[in-house]
């Protein structure tokens, strides 16, 4: 039995209306799910599947939506946690940090998933980042530029030359 603590308030989204989300999870995972009102989620199941289900469990509890949290079933996807509290020490600076890097209208986490496809959230005080093996380093890279100071324009940059890297890459496994 694995169990992961989520915020009270994604509860909700994890159960969805009449507990179909949490009756459609149980089936995709293959795992039993009981949740309480405080957040704790008990999953019971065959050890991988609790140990891949743990990170879908909290991935939804960092403000992913279900339907991306379930990518993480695929071998060929990552999922990474980054808390904010461990490069800010108040809540003002950790407010601008993520200010920097959801965007203007969200206009910054659209590019990072529309250059290297990195699905990323941002909840409380912390970033998740949803996206296949080969691109979740340049996505975790591209946040750590914008917690650090990094401007916008050279954050768009690396994801630009990234995005290049990841064609050329394709490329060359067709060759």
């Amino acid at each position: 039995m694995q169990i992961v603590r989520i915020p009270s308030e994604r509860v909700a989204v994890l159960l969805g209306q009449g507990g179909e989300t949490k009756d459609y999870l149980e089936k995709r995972m293959k795992v039993s799910l009981s949740v309480d009102s405080e957040g704790e989620v008990m999953l019971e199941g065959e050890p991988l599947e609790e140990f891949i289900g743990k990170d879908i469990i909290k991935a939804i509890g960092r403000g992913f939506e279900p339907a991306v949290a379930l990518k993480l079933l695929s071998d060929e996807y990552g999922f990474r946690l980054i808390d904010l509290r461990d490069y800010s020490n108040s809540d003002k600076a950790r407010h601008r940090i993520m200010g920097r890097i959801i965007g203007e209208k969200g206009r910054t986490k659209e590019i990072i998933k529309e250059e290297v496809g990195a699905e990323v959230a941002c909840y409380g005080h912390t970033v998740g980042i949803i996206s296949k093996l080969e691109t979740l380093d340049y996505a975790t890279e591209a946040v750590f530029k914008l917690i650090e100071g990094s401007t916008h324009a050279n954050v768009y940059s690396y994801l630009e030359r990234c995005r290049r890297k990841i064609k050329q890459d394709e490329i060359r496994k067709l060759l």
